[in-house]
């Protein structure tokens, strides 16, 4: 190993252990919407990648829940019960959109706006609050394309 390796590897090391809890979900996050939309452009022969990078966003959804139900958890109530409820919708229309049945640019967007809210630029444009996407009928969804 040469020291210019050892040497980025120390960095990573102590530069991950500073990093707040909040840097880690934005970065999480992040990288799952990422995978997610570059599988998604990437067009039908991505569909393996797509489907992973789903499954790897439900787990995180899964996990935030999990975090948020915790009677230790820190945040508001209220929001802990946002979190919570855009997970359930994560489940939900993930499954819709792996059956072809609804679009998946709603969870993109519910992604963007946890990433908005993460985000620790103090300077960036305050935007009108986030409200859950509602949730579709039966008849809303059926025959959506996946897009």
């Amino acid at each position: 190993m040469n020291a210019h390796l050892m040497a980025r590897r120390a960095y990573a090391l102590s530069n991950s252990s500073t990093r707040t809890e909040r840097a880690i979900e934005y970065d999480l996050i992040a990288r799952v919407t990422h995978r997610i939309k570059a599988a998604a452009e990437a067009g039908p022969t991505s569909y393996p990648l797509l489907v992973a990078a789903l499954h790897d966003n439900r787990q995180l959804w899964t996990a935030l829940a999990v975090d948020v139900a915790d009677g230790d958890n820190k945040l508001p109530q209220d929001l802990r019960a946002r979190i919570f409820y855009l997970s359930e919708f994560v489940q939900q229309h993930t499954g819709k959109v792996l059956a072809r049945k609804a679009r998946l640019a709603p969870l993109i967007e519910v992604n963007r706006a946890v990433l908005a809210g993460l985000n620790p630029q103090p300077s960036r444009p305050q935007t009108k609050a986030v409200h859950p996407p509602q949730r579709q009928t039966a008849h809303q969804s059926n025959g959506a394309q996946v897009q």
